[in-house]
């Protein structure tokens, strides 16, 4: 009886886990990445209309300032999940979240205060910043430290599906808008529902990771650090030691985040801007193009945990750099709903053979004591330089095929990095070797 009352326990803390994990980083998610979904809709709004491309272009600029906040949010949310726990950090990040989406939706025009309007617009994707900056290294290692060993990179993959299905939920709001609303009212009032919708459904998710088990990798840890020397319960003096590893996270991110911000996140506008197509037709291709990356998350999770994280990983980073350019001139040549569809589809089922099992992957570079923080620092780093630029380097630059020669230079970069990391499938995370990694 004893046995049975335990197994049920434990079923019902790993379902907590799953919920609380998945429904908060969807919600994380579809904060964030509204943003750039609706932005061709608000950017005449929160800025000076008089220039249509300035505005836009300005917008994706703070788009991209958000991102300066993300290695911030990492210090600190990383060092909270570290110290204090991973339970707290994820709950402070989604109630961070919920407050930037709340303060984008109220947000006075241009037109009635001025610049005002555009200081609002950049506290509050600062604040989200700082909040989607701790929740992926928080909510990842969270999860890795919950996975059974052999079956770790399937579900990491939970990550990026739920994660996606937030950024899905996002646009699939852009298509029922553009279909009920005029573009007038899209532009005028309309961007803001997204914004406040998620900013309520925030609270539910904050709810669930209040009520949430602690990591019990974590909590032998802190137990074991509680009797270590005080240097060695300082969080950022052991990530400095280990900067090695933090420059190989900086390397094999680079590439990855780039093109994933282009095909997945920013698609339906970029789509609008630079390849002509109408916002119907931009946001059912991405919302197409997402479904099948959800699949193929899944799929690449579960290959990682029988054929090793570097073989995936590299299938990703040489596939997608071979295929970029041919995919950008089928799009511009073909200007078709099909082409559009076809390239996303092709580049989001590569880069999940990366980002399927990237949670347990980075999670598994890193000691226990360090496992937010060391990985969630430089990631944010690499995110903030390299993904929250991307739209607005490809906007400024102005040409598709520029763009794509950066993005293949940093694909390359990031294969190389890969190559000279260890395999670690299946790895004791309660195993201390970073410094030989």
């Amino acid at each position: 009886m004893t046995t049975q009352n335990t197994q049920t326990e434990r079923s019902q803390s790993t379902l907590k886990t799953l919920a609380g994990t998945g429904v908060g980083n969807a919600l994380e998610w579809f904060d964030w990445n509204i943003y750039a979904t609706f932005a061709v809709f608000f950017s005449s709004q929160l800025f000076n209309s008089e220039d249509g491309k300035s505005a836009f272009l300005k917008t994706m600029a703070v788009f991209a300032v958000g991102f300066i906040a993300r290695p911030f949010g990492g210090f600190f949310f990383g060092w909270l999940a570290d110290r204090i726990g991973r339970k707290e950090s994820l709950a402070v990040a989604v109630l961070c979240a919920s407050a930037g989406s709340i303060l984008i939706a109220i947000t006075p025009t241009y037109h009635q205060v001025g610049w005002v309007a555009s200081a609002i617009l950049l506290l509050a994707r600062l604040i989200q910043g700082l909040a989607h900056g701790g929740e992926l290294p928080s909510a990842q290692t969270y999860l890795a430290e919950h996975a059974p060993r052999d079956k770790r990179g399937l579900w990491a993959s939970s990550i990026y599906v739920t994660g996606t299905f937030g950024i899905l939920l996002g646009m699939i709001f852009g298509l029922i808008l553009e279909s009920l609303l005029s573009e007038q009212q899209l532009m005028a009032w309309g961007w803001r529902i997204p914004f406040a919708v998620g900013a309520v459904l925030g609270i539910s998710a904050l709810w669930m990771r209040l009520h949430m088990d602690e990591s019990e990798v974590f909590e032998a840890e802190k137990e074991r650090k509680a009797e270590a020397p005080q240097a060695q319960r300082n969080v950022f003096v052991q990530v400095a030691k280990n900067w090695p590893t933090a420059l190989k996270v900086v390397g094999m991110t680079a590439g990855l985040t780039v093109s994933y911000y282009v095909w997945s996140v920013t698609m339906p506008a970029l789509a609008q801007k630079s390849f002509g197509f109408s916002a119907s037709d931009a946001f059912t291709a991405s919302i197409i193009g997402n479904a099948v990356f959800i699949i193929s998350l899944i799929c690449w999770g579960w290959a990682s945990d029988r054929i090793g994280r570097k073989p995936t990983m590299l299938i990703a980073m040489i596939g997608s750099a071979i295929l970029y350019l041919p995919l950008v001139h089928y799009v511009v040549n073909q200007q078709s709903m099909f082409s559009l569809v076809l390239a996303i589809s092709i580049q989001l089922f590569l880069l999940a053979a990366f980002l399927g099992h990237a949670p347990a992957t980075y999670a598994e570079m890193f000691d226990t004591d360090q496992r937010a923080s060391g990985f969630g620092i430089p990631y944010a780093l690499t995110i903030a330089i390299f993904g929250g630029t991307a739209g607005m380097i490809m906007t400024w630059l102005d040409n598709n095929i520029h763009f794509a020669y950066y993005s293949i230079v940093l694909l390359v970069i990031s294969a190389i990095t890969i190559l000279t990391l260890k395999e670690t499938k299946g790895v004791d995370l309660h195993g201390h070797y970073p410094e030989e990694y």
